[in-house]
């Protein structure tokens, strides 16, 4: 089985310089929001598996338009780029808190060369978006059948035993 994996081990780092550094600047951001609401970059949580016949992306962007997702492959990378953005009613101002996390995101994928590229398709239901990538034929499992006892019959009679 090939798993898709992305790993960025300096994700961490990169969140923690952006907390330190709203904490020596002014939150404020022109308009009187909080900066942080419309700027925050973030990468929605991926499923990936594979069946003898796909391999089967599922991503979860809840709160994202279908026009604002992007789906791309070239050179062997299937890149999904979107953004969730900041939703301004005037009657919902006074916030307590805020937790969902608004702005752009672009996940990459590396695919294994037993995907047909030719043969993708993306569909989006209930925030969730399932990418399904079509494994070529000759990666396929092909079934061999095995021959029992090494002795081969002649016209369906069984070997005569000669002594």
């Amino acid at each position: 089985m090939t798993l898709l994996t992305r790993w960025d081990p300096f994700r961490e780092y990169a969140t923690l310089q952006d907390r330190m550094n709203r904490l020596f600047r002014d939150p404020r951001g022109p308009e009187g929001q909080d900066e942080s609401l419309t700027t925050t970059a973030f990468a929605p949580p991926v499923d990936v598996y594979e069946d003898e016949h796909n391999v089967t992306l599922k991503i979860e962007v809840p709160g994202i338009d279908e026009k604002d997702i992007d789906v791309r492959i070239e050179n062997n990378t299937l890149t999904v780029h979107g953004e969730r953005k900041f939703e301004k009613e005037e009657k919902e101002e006074n916030y307590r808190r805020v937790e969902r996390q608004y702005g752009s995101f672009t996940r990459t994928f590396t695919l294994p060369n037993t995907v047909n590229q030719d043969s993708v398709q993306a569909d989006y239901d209930k925030g969730v978006l399932k990418v399904k990538l079509a494994k070529k034929a000759e990666a396929k499992p092909k079934q061999i059948k095995v021959n029992v006892g090494g002795q081969k019959t002649l016209e369906g009679k069984a070997p005569s035993k000669a002594a």
